[in-house]
């Protein structure tokens, strides 16, 4: 079975829980870069939250930027002054329609975007925002990544790691990624189901969350976490404000691929 780990290096991942400010984008940028700061030249990738310019809101709508917005140059500038990736979603207008959107933005300024496919129906996300449709897999460092929202990871079969399909005799990926405004009152669905998408993947997990209360009252208790291939928890946060920073190792991945290869035996399907 081939391998790429030749190509693949041990990723030093970050994840950066805060307390998002309610409606205001400058605010969170400053926030945010401010955590992100003492980083520099110590991470290959950084994980913000989901929506981390606004907070989860259906109200956030009419703060949509566009791609040429400020929040994009300012995701590119805090990629390039940190020498790493940055990941983390906002909300876009293209067209007709607003989309929260993944951004995975890399030092030399390159953008990927990865659209929410499965909106909030509790929250009523579906009713004010656009649906995406496709899966994004980045390559970054010799790793394949799969960047999702929220929402997705209740929904197993869209982040399904295929064998012999995106590459020949390989999976599609080796690290699945979930942005998150994930409230405390779910936190167990939160903890339960990533450690699911590692065992069930063959993959490492990593999933961002907020803290602090939103202005719809709504109470996050973190719970950011990394989850090895096994389901075995490498960091998780608590209920505060915290960066934290975990190398993940690329060997043992390759090698529990090679001695339980239960991708062999996994049923083929076609994603509608």
């Amino acid at each position: 079975m081939p391998t790429d780990s030749d190509a693949m290096q041990d990723l030093r991942l970050s994840l950066v829980q805060g307390d998002t400010r309610w409606h205001d984008p400058a605010a969170n940028r400053a926030y945010y870069g401010h955590l992100m700061a003492p980083l520099r030249g110590t991470t290959d990738l950084v994980l913000l939250p989901e929506t981390f310019t606004s907070g989860f809101s259906n109200e956030a709508i009419h703060q949509a930027e566009t791609l040429e917005g400020p929040t994009i140059d300012w995701l590119r500038a805090q990629a390039a002054s940190l020498g790493a990736a940055v990941c983390g979603s906002v909300q876009i207008r293209e067209g007709d329609g607003v989309f929260n959107r993944l951004c995975f933005v890399t030092p030399d300024g390159t953008l990927q975007t990865y659209d929410k496919r499965h909106l909030f129906r509790y929250a009523k996300e579906h009713e004010r925002y656009a649906a995406g449709r496709e899966r994004l897999t980045v390559e970054w460092k010799g790793w394949r990544i799969c960047p999702l929202v929220c929402y997705d990871l209740r929904f197993p079969v869209f982040s399904r790691n295929r064998y012999d399909v995106e590459r020949p005799g390989q999976l599609d990926y080796d690290l699945l990624l979930y942005v998150a405004n994930w409230p405390s009152a779910r936190a167990l669905a939160w903890k339960t189901l990533l450690r699911a998408r590692a065992i069930e993947n063959l993959c490492y997990v990593a999933g961002v969350n907020r803290v602090g209360t939103d202005g719809n009252g709504l109470g996050y208790s973190g719970d950011s976490a990394i989850i090895d291939f096994l389901g075995h928890p490498l960091t998780e946060a608590a209920d505060e404000e915290v960066v934290s920073t975990m190398l993940l190792q690329a060997a043992p991945l390759i090698a529990h691929r090679e001695r339980f290869p239960a991708m062999l035996d996994a049923d083929s399907f076609e994603l509608k």
